[in-house]
């Protein structure tokens, strides 16, 4: 009589986890894309109220570049460097990875709405 061999659960529920991880790395890609997009806009939101006397720029490594043009590409490099490291993290640790992705994407999403609302402020348009 033939018997089927026994299929290890633990093994099956771990080939199960890595499908459903692979699965979800373009979500994971578009989570960084969305992080530089993120950091490129704090950088025009910055920029706009810096330069309109409305705020300043409060990193003590960006200060003297807030009005040139480099600004953007720091940031772009910056960012784009985060997001090729956080990848490198997602290979090995995903978990890991979409938790830093996320707290970072939740940061920067935070600043650029702490800096909406200081020029509406600023401009007397927020009571």
């Amino acid at each position: 009589m033939w018997m089927e061999p026994k299929i290890d659960n633990d093994k099956r529920l771990n080939e199960e986890k890595r499908l459903r991880i692979r699965n979800n790395r373009h979500f994971f890609l578009l989570l960084l894309a969305f992080l530089v997009a993120l950091v490129l806009a704090d950088g025009v939101v910055t920029r706009f109220l810096v330069n309109n006397g409305l705020g300043s720029e409060a990193n003590p490594f960006l200060k003297m570049w807030v009005k040139s043009d480099l600004l953007f590409v720091i940031k772009l490099v910056g960012a784009s460097l985060a997001a090729c490291i956080l990848w490198i993290l997602y290979r090995t640790k995903p978990k890991m990875a979409w938790i830093t992705a996320s707290i970072f994407v939740s940061a920067y999403a935070l600043i650029i709405i702490w800096n909406i609302i200081v020029f509406y402020i600023a401009t007397g348009r927020l009571s």
